[in-house]
């Protein structure tokens, strides 16, 4: 088998049996980068050198009997989002001096590389991530690998473009929004938003409790593995929650049999495109038969869109406050539309939107004493042309418009998973939506795992 097609887990089993070198994953995964990325633009920086030292380093390791961690030689890209020592991290955005000291990792960076895993690159974003599709005036349009003519969503396209195109079986990305599960439906791979502070950040995001980091993956093993590297406090982040005492790898296979959950197809508000809804009231009904007690009901709040957007708004105007003066004159012309509403909010309208965020927050943590997980679409519309902010022809105004699923468990910072459940007739992959209760990540993972093996 290529490496390249290969999962983070099946890597890992190579290595050990002495099947398969670090060394010659990471060339394989290095040349389908230099062959294929040219058409997709997933990666705005790729280092050849260190990715390979880094492979001899844990081809030495798995030689002597001593793999430094879970993935140790697993090649990984990061997105452009988290400080990573000696790569600049400029967020695609042309305001950032790219010529200053890089000497500071992320505690995903951190995280990672204890573990022994190999750097392959990073990934492209929008502009501070500030939007669901991926292009930037620094790095340009990045593309979907299913249709290269679609955009792979956002804000970690570059990240999940990366993983279905077999540039490495393993992504970490940033979801505010949604901004790991939209990429992840529109490009057809597995994308997780776990509890907010599950995975420690810093620095700090400007869209505060909103924000999130997460694994894109092929597949809801590897997401559990990136899960049990990444998911230790750190002391830079006071929103981090306590280490588990229990592995994400162990509790995927648990029964989940009889479990009663819910099924929302709109929310109650959400138009969706009749092919997304069939296929994903097929893959309901799949696992329906499979086991699980489903019944067909919304959660009850109301479109939070308005709140949403002004949250946003005012954490892009505090971030890019903070940037060079003339700035404004360097960022994309969107964001500076969002920039300049942002400063228009008081304080008063900042905590009034936090207000709507925590009653949603209550009125799932209510719902969810009946049903264990939510089941939705994870978007409404399959991927739309690369190169637009908004689906052509359509009448939104406003990304978060167009992915009204994602936003809301943002808003209330409960985990959420996307699953790729199957494809449209021209071949875009569609995506199901899980979200857990807060703190329920180990139930989230193994109801998707579940799915997986039901839909498979």
């Amino acid at each position: 088998m290529n490496p390249t097609d290969m999962t983070a887990a099946e890597l890992v089993a190579a290595y050990a049996s002495g099947a398969l070198s670090p060394v010659d994953a990471t060339r394989s995964v290095l040349d389908a980068i230099d062959y294929g990325d040219r058409d997709i633009n997933a990666f705005c920086l790729v280092d050849e050198e260190r990715a390979l030292e880094q492979a001899r380093n844990s081809e030495e390791r798995w030689r002597t009997g001593s793999a430094q961690g879970l993935l140790d030689g697993v090649p990984i890209s990061i997105k452009d989002i988290f400080l990573t020592d000696g790569w600049p991290t400029l967020r695609g955005s042309a305001a950032v001096d790219p010529n200053q000291p890089w000497e500071v990792d992320s505690p995903v960076a951190a995280l990672l590389r204890a573990d022994g895993m190999v750097f392959v690159g990073k990934t492209t974003t929008p502009e501070i991530a500030w939007k669901a599709v991926t292009d930037s005036p620094l790095c340009g349009v990045t593309r979907n690998p299913v249709d290269t003519s679609k955009t792979p969503g956002g804000s970690s396209g570059g990240s999940a473009a990366a993983v279905a195109a077999g540039f490495g079986p393993l992504s970490v990305g940033t979801d505010g929004g949604g901004s790991v599960r939209i990429p992840a439906s529109f490009c057809g791979i597995v994308g997780f938003k776990p509890t907010h502070g599950r995975i420690p950040m810093y620095p700090a995001s400007p869209f505060g409790p909103m924000a999130h980091a997460g694994p894109l993956t092929r597949t809801v093993e590897d997401a559990a593995l990136l899960m049990d590297v990444l998911s230790v406090p750190d002391p830079r982040d006071p929103t981090a929650l306590a280490a588990r005492h229990t592995a994400f790898r162990d509790e995927i296979g648990k029964s989940v049999t009889g479990l009663r959950v819910a099924y929302s197809p709109t929310l109650g508000y959400v138009d969706v495109d009749p092919e997304v809804r069939r296929i994903v009231d097929g893959a309901v009904r799949a696992l329906e038969s499979g086991g699980l007690h489903v019944t067909e009901t919304d959660p009850g709040f109301t479109d939070p869109l308005d709140a949403f957007e002004l949250l946003w708004a005012a954490g892009a105007a505090t971030m890019l406050d903070h940037y060079p003066e003339g700035t404004r004159n360097k960022v994309d012309p969107e964001l500076g539309k969002v920039w300049d509403r942002g400063e228009t909010y008081s304080a008063v309208d900042f905590l009034d939107a936090r207000a709507v965020a925590a009653q949603i927050g209550i009125e799932m943590g209510t719902f969810h004493l009946e049903h264990k997980v939510l089941i939705t679409p994870t978007m409404p519309i399959p991927a739309f042309d690369a190169g637009y902010d908004l689906p052509p022809g359509s009448d939104f105004t406003s990304w978060p418009q167009w992915t009204p699923f994602t936003y809301p468990f943002n808003m209330t910072q409960q985990p959420a998973i996307s699953i790729p459940v199957g494809a449209t007739e021209a071949g875009l992959p569609v995506g199901l939506q899980i979200v857990g209760p807060r703190y329920a990540d180990d139930l989230v993972l193994a109801v998707a795992r579940f799915a997986e093996s039901v839909l498979a």
